[in-house]
């Protein structure tokens, strides 16, 4: 019997959802054992949160249907400090880590394939952003009575996109960095840099209007400006939309293209 007709007598098993509800809990249990992971992507933006809130006026402010600085400002910012955490900081770290230790390789010659991981992970993500998320307005609300967006179902749609945005970086931080350790420094240098410039240590009136510029098109500044209009009930504007989308094409084509399972 030639090769070839042995490997068409062996079944094509395909993982289904038994496997992957395990692959999805076996990477909740990793983050959960990470206390640095698990705590500064919820704990970062609680710092943030309480300096801006004590910083910040909750006095209403003229014509804009009683929302305050702190409700149009401040946390919009939160939010996206809090998803930008998890995906350009924690995820690739992950990521790395998988491929250094060959889990990765190890899953490409078993039923399972290594792209699971990555999904995998993108949902443990999300939900650990979700629950930073609920918290971070938890805490807004009862602490600094602070109001919700005029139009939830937008903000909802645009923080979507935001966090798509934060994870495809994220995923292109994994894709070129050599080492978990890599991965941390330069998923922490990229926070950084995006969030100096995108408002996280200040109004961005306080920039030059050159980099002021540059970094509302950058995805933490792009975010915070989309996701600050839908409080005043308002369509963001385009260009903050496209810069998020620009930011999900342009990093997931590098990603594809970088990207080593080994």
């Amino acid at each position: 019997m030639t090769t070839a007709a042995v490997k068409n007598t062996v079944p094509d098993f395909r993982p289904g959802l038994r496997a992957w509800t395990a692959l999805v809990a076996a990477e909740a249990k990793m983050v959960a054992r990470d206390t640095a992971g698990l705590v500064v992507p919820i704990a970062l933006p609680m710092l943030f949160l309480v300096m801006n809130g004590l910083g910040s006026s909750t006095d209403p402010l003229p014509g804009l249907g009683g929302l305050s600085a702190f409700d149009v400002y401040v946390l919009p910012l939160i939010l996206v400090i809090g998803v930008a955490t998890i995906g350009v900081v924690n995820m690739p770290s992950f990521l790395s880590y998988y491929r250094k230790t060959g889990v990765l390789r190890r899953l490409g010659v078993t039923p399972a394939s290594p792209v699971m991981i990555l999904v995998a992970q993108l949902v443990v993500s999300v939900l650990q952003t979700a629950l930073g998320v609920l918290l971070a307005l938890g805490v807004a609300i009862l602490g600094f009575g602070a109001n919700m967006p005029s139009r939830p179902g937008l903000a909802i749609a645009v923080f979507a996109l935001a966090a798509a945005a934060m994870y495809a970086v994220g995923v292109l931080v994994a894709s070129i960095a050599p080492s978990p350790n890599a991965a941390v420094a330069i998923g922490l240098g990229t926070f950084f840099v995006l969030g100096a410039v995108g408002g996280m240590f200040g109004p961005t009136s306080n920039l030059p209007d050159a980099v002021a510029r540059v970094g509302e098109l950058l995805p933490i500044g792009a975010a915070v400006a989309a996701l600050g209009t839908t409080w005043l009930g308002e369509v963001p504007e385009a260009r903050h939309l496209l810069a998020l989308v620009a930011a999900i094409v342009v990093s997931g084509l590098l990603s594809a293209r970088l990207f080593r399972w080994e």
